[in-house]
């Protein structure tokens, strides 16, 4: 008898350490659930996001700084343009990728009304930073870079642009 209840003890003992192991297994499963759907994508003046969100939609991004001219010229046709194409996910970042603190003086000094990225478009898309501003990019609904321009845009330029390639996407 004193066999048979040490047996059991183990027994129950292993059915205990199964039982842990697949509630510490759903725990994990449920972390990577949860980590998977969050907001990766941090943006000031716009709702954060992530890939998963984006994807489907063309984007357009922005690069501009507070000491470039042409780009502080650039900004109310680029307002427009985000204004005139809801269907589009219209973004500017900054080229000296400012954190929220130091963008957002600077961002409602210039009337800035499109969203700005603050994760870098290269830890998104693999852009990496254009060696001078203006510079706009266009990414796909498959989320693939379509066009890269180096120069500033007018509001009727990038209407044109978007038409073209949904066009030939």
């Amino acid at each position: 008898p004193a066999n048979r209840h040490s047996s059991t003890s183990r027994g129950l003992g292993d059915v205990y350490k199964r039982q842990m192991k697949i509630k510490i297994i759903q725990l994990l499963c449920l972390l990577v659930i949860l980590g998977c759907q969050k907001n990766d994508i941090e943006v000031f003046n716009g709702a954060n996001t992530n890939l998963a969100n984006l994807n489907g939609n063309w984007v357009v991004i922005n690069y501009w700084a507070d000491w470039c001219a042409p780009c502080i010229k650039e900004i109310p046709e680029l307002n427009e343009f985000a204004s005139e194409n809801k269907d589009l996910k219209v973004y500017t970042f900054n080229f000296d990728q400012l954190e929220i603190d130091d963008l957002e003086p600077i961002a409602n000094r210039f009337n800035i009304l499109v969203p700005s990225l603050i994760t870098h478009p290269r830890d998104i898309w693999g852009i990496q930073t254009p060696p001078a501003v203006p510079a706009t990019f266009f990414i796909n609904p498959n989320g693939e870079l379509s066009l890269s321009l180096f120069r500033p845009q007018t509001k009727d330029e990038l209407n044109k642009i978007i038409v073209e390639l949904k066009n030939t996407f």
